[in-house]
């Protein structure tokens, strides 16, 4: 998270931007901000979002770059990383192209792990590659298991938790597309 931390300080400096400037556009705290630019806190996607927004980033550029020479992507050659005090791994296994419309992840689940509760617009799908993730949308619960796949609209609240005692290991694929 410290890598994350020092590209949005670069990117607020170059723009001539203040920790109280960007506060005021994003909503966040100055010593939140303050705290993340030197790695001592880590952030939610929501509000690395906001910061991007702000700083008229795309959020990718706060992330490492994938060394993609093509539109081939082996998930075991990509880094990993985690967002928040989660315990779930990411994988971004999304090409580079103008216009790209989705956003793909392998996410890796611990066992009582969850998504944070969001709503926005846009779709997402994911398909359970290894073990069962449990799903709320709405009022409605769904358990969601190996080689099935869950697809809806995400204006509803929704967020999913592992219920199991075991990793749970999905392809997500959502919109808007987040990095």
């Amino acid at each position: 998270m410290k890598e994350i931390g020092y590209k949005i300080k670069e990117y607020r400096i170059n723009q001539h931007q203040t920790l109280k400037q960007l506060s005021e556009i994003t909503g966040l705290s100055t010593s939140f901000l303050s705290q993340v630019e030197r790695g001592e806190s880590s952030i939610a996607i929501t509000s690395l979002s906001k910061i991007a927004d702000a700083l008229k980033v795309d959020i990718t550029s706060f992330f490492l770059p994938n060394k993609q020479k093509d539109f081939h992507i082996i998930p075991s050659d990509i880094k990993q990383f985690k967002i928040n005090h989660s315990n779930q791994e990411f994988k971004r296994v999304s090409s580079e192209f103008e216009n790209r419309k989705l956003e793909n992840f392998i996410i890796t689940i611990q066992p009582n792990d969850r998504s944070e509760l969001s709503m926005h617009e846009g779709e997402e799908l994911y398909y359970v590659i290894q073990g069962e993730l449990t799903f709320f949308i709405e009022n409605q619960k769904y358990v969601v298991k190996k080689g099935e796949l869950i697809h809806y609209p995400s204006k509803h609240k929704h967020y999913y938790v592992n219920e199991t005692d075991f990793p749970v290991t999905v392809l997500s694929v959502v919109t808007p597309k987040l990095f």
